[in-house]
């Protein structure tokens, strides 16, 4: 029997998807809420792969074909529920993935469609219902680590235009860690690098020690946190940013804290 020649060998299908994946542990942590979950729904992508390479769609652009292999087998891992969210936004799981998908994760909205298996049409109006279901979420205070001026303004604009309040900015690992023992934020957004050379990473590792809150990062290089060979940042965003990008992230690290 011959062998079918329309199946790339896998040293191909490596090539192909390596560079996507630092971007879909992302996405799968974001979705799954931490990055153990995340990291292992990845994993199984990654074994899917080994054990049948056939099972990717390779018709699709390589990353629009991995996050719909990691969409489906996440699916099924799942039961293929669809959880009723109980928050005052009434945004549904789906909503979510499709701003998750086209916001953060920067796909076309034609590309989030094909990831989780709808139309067009259809991802339109989930699109739709999910941004006016943000302006209904549930407020909160937020705390910003940053010390860029400017970009620490932009990101007290977008809190506050999503109703929330900013109860502080930090630029220093000093001044944050003593900004969230005074003011016990429900959500951080962390730069990495600070005004003093100090890490924002282990600002939020010492804040952390105290209390449960959720971090979102903020850098001009996720990649370099995205490897899964450590404790890892759960959400990230990407400088520069649109207000959009933010404001879904933030929505979506409120979701699925305890």
């Amino acid at each position: 029997m011959s062998a079918d020649i329309s199946s790339p060998p896998t040293e191909n299908l490596s090539v192909l998807l390596a560079p996507h994946l630092p971007k879909l542990r992302r996405f799968a942590r974001a979705l799954c809420g931490n990055q153990t979950a995340g990291d292992g729904q990845v994993a199984g992508v990654l074994e899917a792969l080994i054990d049948d390479r056939n099972v990717i769609d390779l018709t699709l652009p390589p990353r629009v074909a991995l996050y719909a292999l990691f969409y489906s087998l996440w699916r099924s891992s799942t039961g293929g529920a669809e959880p009723v969210e109980t928050g005052r936004g009434g945004m549904t799981p789906r909503s979510r993935q499709i701003l998750l998908l086209t916001s953060i994760e920067e796909f076309t909205l034609s590309e989030a469609a094909k990831i989780i298996g709808v139309s067009n049409e259809e991802a339109e109006i989930l699109r739709s219902d999910a941004r006016e279901a943000l302006a209904a979420e549930a407020r909160v205070e937020v705390m910003i680590i940053e010390d860029e001026p400017i970009i620490a303004l932009d990101l007290e604009g977008i809190v506050g235009g999503m109703g929330h309040s900013v109860v502080g900015i930090a630029d220093t690992h000093t001044r944050a860690v003593g900004l969230a023992v005074e003011t016990k934020p429900d959500l951080i957004l962390a730069d990495i690098q600070l005004a003093d050379g100090s890490s924002g990473v282990e600002a939020v590792e010492e804040i952390l020690r105290d209390m449960t809150v959720p971090v979102i990062f903020i850098t001009a290089f996720p990649e370099r946190l995205l490897t899964g060979e450590r404790p890892e940042p759960t959400y990230l965003v990407t400088k520069p940013f649109r207000p959009e990008t933010v404001e879904i992230a933030i929505s979506q690290a409120l979701f699925n804290r305890a």
